[in-house]
């Protein structure tokens, strides 16, 4: 009799952790990079290796026209909800929770995350990575407990990684499992690999009987800029030809690709430099190998990002689950000019070809690569190239209608309205969707997005700027006085959508000075009362 008892116990574990069935509902993987340029990755042309990523946009689609927030944590709310980030109150940073609608510092608990959804349906949920999403005052206390938007409040099962924003790569602050917080690191402590070994454990003990959401987001490349010393001077030698032929290289394969319209000229974005960016040979040698040094490093955090999105796809393969997975690739917003000359000129080169930076909302800023990989309904493309106009608040319906699964109509007993995102399935089906204007604000830079037209303004601008896509699709040539009454059209949806989504008042107060004045109005920062 033990022995049949035995014999059943095996049977269950091995069935329990069998190969999901082609009728199994498709699993997710949500990959997000941090800070990552449009053209920073091999399939978009850059001289990164990325032969993981590479090989998922070879097999699926690329999108050339995606768009984000031009901000990290307004990016990861209006992917885990579909909507405009201050709408689920995430419209600033999580430095300050400033006590107004739309800027309370986390998303707010009355609109379902995408793991809430999933887990909802019977998905297990997991995540390693990149939070972001909570007030920091709920966490920097090495005691602090949970204020109701940690991620395993959120709908993740099992979580591992940093509530915090930013920090260091060997010591990260906020590190976390589950609800634990961690604050000993092992000598060869590496966060990006901790990041990759923790999503793997986690599909390791996944039950296959379930179908699988994780969200896998990565730190890197964000700031500060860390990596092991052979590895950023093994890419030293292909950065020392400088700025100025990495970046025609990279316009001249994404226009191969398909990836950017072909008949421009490569843009060199002076007005980003006060008229005045310099060429690589107007570098002194000690700046250009203060460049050198700063994109050796960057390339190699990239590398190990791509190896480590290696493992986790091996992991998938090994438990039978990779063919029936869904997997996409994204970056929250464009490369950062934080950190003066050097870094504006590496971020103009991780940009290429568009505008400006990141926290700005010229298309620099906002323009992301997306990634779409799932064979099993969509091996067609074999690496096509979709130019269909999408945003960040489109990823979950899209994951949802590929679950086939549905929005819910209430959450915590109160109804709730569809999300401010339409689902991107049409368009991987050949099929046209209706066109959508797409709204942005960050710290006062706000645009629209509207057919051919982009209508812009920094925060220290005084009237818009007007681009005309068609003729100038990197944002160089003003014709706002040419087409007054398109800026006063543009003007007049941009001001709807302020107000229908809790966007004004703007904030005009520099970083700073924006956290202590409502630190010192609202002491009480520890969450959401």
């Amino acid at each position: 009799m033990r022995f049949i008892f035995l014999l059943s116990i095996l049977s269950c574990l091995c069935f329990s952790n069998r190969a999901q069935s082609k009728s199994s509902p498709p699993n997710i993987l949500l990959i997000m990079a941090d800070d990552m340029g449009f053209s920073d990755l091999g399939c978009y042309g850059s001289e990164v290796p990325t032969p993981n990523i590479d090989a998922l946009a070879h097999q699926g689609v690329r999108f050339s026209q995606f768009k984000n927030t031009s901000r990290c944590c307004p990016s990861r709310a209006s992917l885990l909800t579909g909507r405009h980030q201050h709408a689920v109150d995430m419209g600033w940073m999580t430095a300050v929770d400033e006590h107004r609608p739309g800027y309370r510092g986390q998303i707010t608990d009355r609109i379902p995350t995408i793991s809430e959804i999933f887990k909802q349906n019977g998905y297990a949920t997991y995540m390693s990575g990149k939070w972001h999403l909570a007030v920091d005052g709920s966490w920097r206390s090495v005691d602090s407990k949970p204020n109701g938007c940690w991620p395993t409040e959120r709908g993740f099962d099992k979580y591992y990684g940093s509530l915090s924003g930013g920090g260091d790569y060997y010591k990260p602050k906020g590190l976390t499992l589950q609800e634990k917080r961690i604050n000993t690191f092992p000598r060869d402590y590496y966060y990006t690999s901790a990041i990759t070994q923790n999503a793997v454990k986690f599909i390791q003990e996944h039950n296959t009987d379930e179908p699988m959401f994780m969200y896998l987001a990565h730190y890197a490349p964000h700031r500060p800029l860390q990596a092991p010393k052979a590895m950023v001077e093994a890419n030293r030698a292909k950065y020392s030809v400088g700025y100025d032929e990495l970046k025609e290289k990279r316009y001249a394969n994404l226009k191969k690709m398909g990836l950017i319209p072909a008949g421009f000229e490569l843009p060199l974005h002076q007005n980003e430099y006060d008229g005045k960016r310099p060429s690589w040979n107007d570098l002194g040698k000690e700046a250009q190998e203060k460049w050198i040094t700063e994109m050796a490093t960057f390339s190699a955090m990239i590398e190990i990002m791509d190896d480590g999105i290696g493992q986790v796809i091996d992991a998938l393969k090994k438990k039978g689950m990779y063919e029936n997975t869904v997997i996409l690739f994204l970056s929250d917003n464009g490369a950062t000019n934080e950190g003066g000359l050097i870094s504006k000129l590496a971020a103009d080169l991780s940009n290429t070809p568009y505008r400006s930076f990141k926290s700005y909302t010229y298309l620099g800023g906002v323009s992301s690569p997306l990634i779409i990989h799932f064979p099993k309904k969509y091996a067609k493309h074999n690496g096509s190239v979709k130019s269909d106009l999408a945003h960040i608040i489109d990823i979950l319906p899209t994951c949802i209608e590929l679950a086939g699964l549905k929005y819910p109509k209430k959450f915590k007993g109160a109804s709730i309205t569809e999300t401010d995102g339409k689902s991107m399935v049409k368009i991987l089906e050949g099929k046209k969707r209706k066109l959508n204007d797409y709204f942005f604000e960050h710290q006062g830079n706000c645009s629209i997005h509207s057919g051919q037209w982009r209508l812009v303004k920094n925060a220290t601008d005084k009237h818009w700027h007007l681009y005309n896509l068609k003729e100038d699709p990197f944002e160089q040539k003003d014709v706002a006085s040419q087409y007054l009454e398109v800026v006063s059209e543009l003007e007049k949806k941009w001001l709807i959508w302020a107000k229908n989504n809790k966007v004004l008042p703007l904030e005009s107060k520099p970083w700073g000075q924006r956290i202590n004045y409502y630190k010192e109005i609202n002491p009480d920062q520890d969450g959401i009362d």
